[in-house]
This record gives C-alpha cells, sequence and structure tokens, in this order.
C-alpha cells in the first residue's frame, strides 16, 4: 500500500505528524506533500522541526492568493503529483483549501480520499472553511470524526454509515505526545511572564480582519482590561494593523509578538490565565490544558468546547469581550474530556484504513 498525505497549513502539520509516525512504524509506503499554502519560516518550516517532522517528499510552493486562484493553483500540481507517484490512498486533514484541493484532484483520478476531522460543522456557509469541509466529506471514501457530535452531522447528511469512522482527535494526540517537551520551552523567560497571569490572543480570519476599524476596536477594548495580553501576531492581522497605522497605538498592555513554533506556543497556552482566538484547533486545545477560551467568533465547529463552560463564544463585541474576561474569575478550569481524546488516534486510523480495503473501491 502506498500513502499520500497532503498538508499545507500549521493546523495540517500536527495533525498529519501522528498518522506519518504510525505509517512508518508498520512499513506502510508513504508520501508527504507540502503545498506551501503557509510558506514562511514561521508558519511552516519551525512547525515542522517542533514536530520532528522530516523535509517533505514534495513542496509545491504554491504561496498566498485568493481562494480560487489558491486552490486551482494547488490542484493542477497535486494531480502532476498524482500521476507520477500513483498513491492507493490519498490523505487530507482539516478544512484549509489544501484539503480541499488534495480531496478533489485524488477522486477525479479515481484514488480514494480518507478525511481525517471530518464531519465538523459550524453551518455558517460564510466560512471558506465550511464550504471545504462538506465538499470533502461528501467525496471521501474515509470519514474520520473526532467526535461523536461530527459523526452525527455526517449522518444528518446521508453519508454512508460505512464510511464513517469515530477516531479520535488527531490534534489532541499531538498534544499529548509534546506536552512533556513544551514545559522545556523559556518562552515564558524570554517575554519576563509569571505563569498564569497573562491572556493569550491570536486573530487571523478575514472575517474579523478585514475592516481596521473593526479589528482596531477589539484591540482598544483590550487594553482597557489591565491584565497582560500577548498575541502572536498573523501576518496578515499586522500587515493590516500597519497600513493603518493602529499597531504603534496599541495599548501597553497588549504585546506583539513574532508568530511563534508549536512548542512555544504551546508552553505559552498551557501557562495563560485564558485564551482570546479565532481558530479552530486552539479551542480544542485550550479544552484539554483546561484554560478557559473566549472564541471571537460568532459560531464554532468545535461544539464541544462549548459544554461545561470550557468555551464562551462573543465574536467580535467588546462588551461582549469585556464581560467574559471579568467572568474567568468564575469559570472552573478543569473540564471534563471528550471520549477518545487521546494518544492512539493515528493507530485507529491506520487500523481501519488496513482493515477495510472494500472502501478503496468507488
Amino acid at each position: 500500500m502506498k500513502i499520500l498525505s497532503i498538508v499545507g497549513a500549521r493546523p495540517n502539520f500536527m495533525k498529519i505528524k501522528p498518522l506519518y509516525e504510525e505509517f512508518k512504524k508498520r512499513k506502510i509506503s508513504q508520501v508527504l506533500v507540502h503545498t506551501g499554502q503557509h510558506y514562511d519560516e514561521n508558519m511552516s518550516k519551525v512547525f515542522f522541526e517542533d514536530l520532528e517532522l522530516p523535509k517533505p517528499d514534495i513542496f509545491l510552493g504554491v504561496g498566498s492568493g485568493t481562494h480560487g486562484v489558491q486552490t486551482g493553483l494547488m490542484m493542477s500540481k497535486i494531480e502532476e503529483v498524482l500521476s507520477k507517484e500513483k498513491p492507493d490512498l490519498t490523505i487530507v486533514v482539516g478544512d484549509v483549501n489544501s484539503t480541499l484541493a488534495g480531496a478533489i484532484s485524488s477522486i477525479k483520478m479515481q484514488i480514494p480520499v480518507a478525511h481525517v476531522e471530518a464531519g465538523y460543522r459550524s453551518f455558517d456557509m460564510k466560512m471558506p472553511e465550511e464550504i471545504n469541509r462538506i465538499l470533502v466529506d461528501r467525496i471521501s471514501q474515509f470519514l474520520f470524526a473526532p467526535t461523536e457530535d461530527a459523526i452525527n452531522n455526517l449522518m444528518s447528511e446521508g453519508i454512508n454509515r460505512k464510511r464513517i469512522f469515530f477516531v479520535g482527535n488527531i490534534m489532541i494526540e499531538t498534544l499529548l505526545l509534546n506536552i512533556q517537551k513544551a514545559k522545556k520551552s523559556k518562552i515564558l523567560e524570554t517575554l519576563s511572564l509569571d505563569p498564569s497571569n497573562y491572556g493569550l490572543m491570536t486573530i487571523h480570519r478575514a472575517e474579523n480582519t478585514a475592516d481596521p476599524k473593526k479589528l482596531f476596536k477589539l484591540f482598544i477594548s483590550l487594553s482597557e482590561m489591565g491584565i497582560k495580553i500577548i498575541v502572536p501576531l498573523h501576518p496578515r492581522t499586522k500587515k493590516i494593523l500597519e497600513e493603518n497605522t493602529y499597531l504603534e497605538k496599541i495599548g501597553k498592555n497588549i504585546e506583539i509578538i513574532e508568530p511563534l513554533g508549536y512548542i512555544d506556543f504551546l508552553r505559552l497556552m498551557s501557562n495563560s490565565k485564558f485564551i482570546l482566538t479565532d481558530s479552530g484547533g486552539i479551542q480544542e486545545e485550550a479544552l484539554m490544558l483546561d484554560i478557559p477560551c473566549i472564541t471571537l467568533r460568532n459560531n464554532t465547529e468545535r461544539v464541544v468546547t462549548l459544554k461545561d463552560g470550557a468555551n464562551t463564544l462573543v465574536g467580535m463585541d467588546p462588551l461582549k469581550l469585556s464581560l467574559a474576561i471579568k467572568r474567568i474569575q468564575k469559570i472552573k478550569r478543569s473540564y471534563p474530556k471528550p471520549p477518545l481524546w487521546d494518544d492512539k488516534v493515528a493507530e485507529r486510523i491506520v487500523n481501519v484504513i488496513s482493515d477495510h480495503p472494500e472502501l478503496f473501491f468507488l
């Protein structure tokens, strides 16, 4: 058997690492393809180094662009790779443009697709990721669901139950395998931070950064909180703030830093008082780390994080954000963990692939 795995953005790297190791352990032939969707050192290379992933077998170097341009270029290049490598199965992870491009290119060439993290739904079709998730799930032969809610979503869409497998959250396996390593990071000392005495924020989604005034209003609200907030700033967000001369006006309690590698960021997360984010995966990581999460979105596909008060949705409303931060002291700091969020996810996935050859046929 020959497996071709496609990654392109930071969350993909964390999700593919355990699978790469499991295939390697079982001596299953594999080809790792990096589309280059995230392509600078802080967004890509350092994650490969932190996760001890090997250099990709194939780097497509697609780079940034509109959704159509980026996805189309990826599909063209992935098709060439598939023609040359002739894999028995393509594995795609998550919900980024690389995921969609890999799935469509493969299925058009009659190569079966396995989608890791299948079934998540925000029910918000304005989100590009939601469109990607729905399309990839519809054409995949193996659907590996991280939660019971995800299974229910797939079933409600009429997807064949024989193709759906409840395996748990692959990104959490990576977190569990790296948490001890993260404790050795010196990032807290570098930034002169005391544990549980700062907030951590990430913000990058187009809907949150497209309006500079709205974005700056959020930062102004945070500057009135009094607590120190660390912001590893996404390049796109930084560019928008700089172009509008807002970056220099941000409050002194907000410390802007460069994007971090996986290990340093994991250390920052696990020692923070709370996390503000518009990322999907960080909501789940916060839950596993027992850190209260405030999500800068009006909805989430990670609905399991909303249970037991682990996550609060506030959108970009400064008042809701302020109230949520003030309630942090009252939020319990130990949350029930979803089933199968453990260090055996990759093993379960590879077992399914090995035990169900009939699903390879379209």
